[in-house]
């Protein structure tokens, strides 16, 4: 299995919703980050706090948020990039958001390492309202 196949999977558990699929994929020392200025900015370690500060709450805060991939490209040496679609309703507001995004993970070993989250987070507060 490729790494991009890795990613291409955990794309697909993350729209089922089959989080310890998602959760399994992770090294025990993962560094996610998502971009500042984003409602869930900031830099998160081990997949417990992903978990807590990331998924839990775009699985309470949003109704059918997802994160559909239209590209994933191996750069080989465990280096993954990703380009695709945000969407979903942001139930504090009621609006919704199609935005672009996208993602650079590192792997090792077939485990995740690193996330990095790269979008317009201006575009999604504006059409959100917040």
């Amino acid at each position: 299995m490729t790494n991009a196949d890795i990613i291409r999977g955990l794309y697909e558990s993350f729209a089922s919703g089959d989080v310890p699929a998602v959760l399994g994929a992770f090294d025990e020392n993962i560094r996610w980050t998502e971009a500042e200025g984003f409602m869930y900015g900031g830099t998160y370690n081990g997949p417990n706090a992903v978990l807590e500060n990331v998924f839990m709450k775009l699985g309470t805060e949003w109704e059918g948020f997802a994160a559909v991939p239209n590209k994933i490209v191996d750069g080989g040496d465990g280096n993954v990039i990703s380009t695709g679609i945000y969407s979903g309703k942001f139930l504090n507001t009621g609006k919704s958001i199609s935005v672009p995004f996208a993602h650079s993970w590192e792997l090792s070993d077939g485990k995740i390492k690193k996330f990095t989250q790269y979008t317009d987070t201006a575009v999604i507060a504006r059409e959100l309202g917040i």
